[in-house]
């Protein structure tokens, strides 16, 4: 188990950089942007996802395309140190699978396994069932932060519909913020970083009253997204049996781009949620 003193850089009111990380010789540090929303000494998927991805792009840069990305929970994500372990599982000329994990000492926080696919000139054929959301500008400001704690949602611009209800909602956020001090984002790396952030756009309970975090996330796209504005088209199904699920079509400001989708643990507070 990390050490308790192991916290996000600028915990005890010292200066951190407007970044979600800093990297520190062969170790990452997170800071408290990338503060969770369900505890304070934990990191948000949200920028530990992306960072993930970018580590992957960085160490095993190709011109393959990124169809499928997913990451498994397997633990609280620690604040404080980290590296991050990357391996190509399967290689390839067309196809190609790469996992990486997260790792705080010897305990692994976060599994991601991504396919990447060969590009080829498939516009003639290209079309989606997805409707494109409007523009961000035509969406009224969110005050994100009255509604989830975490220096990462307060590092956020959100714009919702103003149609958004409980369990269905469409919403654009971006955040000013690099994963890493000083780097500049990978390209689908800087548009997965938000993703995770779906679960928290179209609350269904109130999560003072109701855990719903989510223990993994699942992307799928179907062409390569711009950095910038990300878009949620999302609705929330939580069961009868403590099973939920978010499921997003994402866009970027071009329209769709692919899907996310959240596998919920859905209880009721005083009923065995940590």
């Amino acid at each position: 188990m990390p050490n308790a003193i192991n916290r996000h850089l600028g915990h005890d009111n010292t200066p951190y950089p407007d970044a979600f990380y800093v990297r520190d010789g062969d170790q990452l540090v997170s800071t408290l942007h990338a503060q969770g929303a369900w505890q304070p000494g934990e990191q948000h998927l949200s920028p530990a996802s992306g960072l993930v991805l970018a580590e992957i792009e960085r160490q095993l840069p190709s011109d393959k395309l990124i169809s499928r990305v997913s990451f498994d929970v397997l633990g609280v994500i620690h604040s404080g140190p980290f590296t991050i372990d990357v391996n190509m599982v399967r290689p390839g000329r067309s196809i190609e699978l790469i996992e990486a994990r997260m790792m705080h000492g010897g305990q692994t926080s976060i599994h991601a396994r991504v396919w990447r696919l060969c590009a080829s000139d498939t516009q003639a054929v290209q079309g989606t069932e997805w409707a494109s959301l409007p523009p961000p500008d035509a969406m009224p400001a969110l005050a994100f932060s009255s509604i989830w704690d975490g220096g990462y949602i307060a590092s956020l611009e959100a714009r919702q519909a103003a149609d958004a209800r409980a369990g269905r909602a469409s919403t654009w956020l971006r955040t000013p913020f690099p994963l890493v001090a000083g780097e500049s984002d990978p390209p689908v790396a800087g548009f997965v970083k938000l993703i995770d952030t779906a679960n928290g756009l179209a609350v269904r309970q109130d999560p003072r009253q109701v855990f719903f975090a989510n223990v993994d996330l699942t992307i799928h796209f179907v062409r390569p997204p711009q950095a910038g504005w990300v878009g949620f088209d999302t609705r929330v199904a939580f069961g009868p049996s403590g099973l939920g699920e978010t499921f997003s079509v994402l866009s970027d400001i071009h329209g769709p781009v692919g899907t996310a989708a959240q596998s919920l643990t859905v209880r009721r507070q005083g009923t065995g949620a940590p």
